[in-house]
């Protein structure tokens, strides 16, 4: 089971989306399979290319996405780094 740092961009991101009922509850989902296994197939998780390199991103629906990355000092640890659409993340 892994841990979430939230950092502060993903945090104003998800406030603003949690306005949407629906959507959140799919956040909340999409982040409960997240800390179980951050590699289960229904997240589509994908290591991300050029600048964001260091980062992965994970299917929430068809266009929202949430872009996260392994703690290099704490084991079992995920910082979610950015929410929302595909456009608005990479």
């Amino acid at each position: 089971m892994f841990e979430f740092q939230w950092h502060n961009s993903f945090r104003k991101a998800f406030k603003k989306l949690s306005i949407n009922n629906d959507l959140k509850v799919r956040i909340i989902q999409t982040l409960e399979l997240l800390q179980i296994n951050p590699f289960d197939r229904r997240l589509k998780t994908h290591k991300l290319h050029g600048e964001l390199k260091n980062l992965y991103a994970c299917s929430i629906d068809f266009d929202y996405r949430i872009v996260f990355s392994f703690s290099k000092t704490e084991s079992n640890t995920i910082i979610l780094v950015d929410i929302g659409t595909h456009n608005e993340v990479y």
